[in-house]
């Protein structure tokens, strides 16, 4: 068996209701994330459920895509997300096993990739 501890996350930003300053669908500290870092990232719902698991070499340009892009698989449920959490890992062979482990022991809502728990 083997055993992975999911870092700690470094930032994370919740949903603001009603925000005053400028925001992307409710989330308005975006500046906490780090641009030029690597890491993991998670979005959540208002009941804690896992919604989407992601990675990237350069995390705040990521994260933001995601509210951004057409062609984004949370695209649907943008409004959904309550929460983000952020994990700075800068190995890309981490990030990746970090990915794919989370995505399928936390059951990912809008993973479409790298999805093993549907599988019969």
């Amino acid at each position: 068996m083997i055993n992975i501890t999911v870092p700690t996350p470094d930032v994370t930003i919740t949903k603001k209701v009603d925000p005053q300053e400028s925001n992307i669908y409710g989330f308005t500290e975006f500046h906490l994330i780090t641009r030029e870092l690597g890491g993991i990232f998670m979005f959540y719902n208002d009941q804690d459920e896992l919604l989407f698991v992601g990675k990237a070499r350069k995390l705040r340009p990521r994260i933001k895509k995601h509210f951004e892009d057409s062609v984004s698989p949370i695209k649907q449920h943008r409004d959904e997300v309550t929460k983000i959490e952020v994990c700075i890992v800068e190995d890309p062979v981490h990030r990746e096993i970090y990915e794919t482990y989370l995505i399928n022991e936390g059951k990912a809502k809008y993973n479409e990739d790298k999805v093993f728990f549907r599988q019969a």
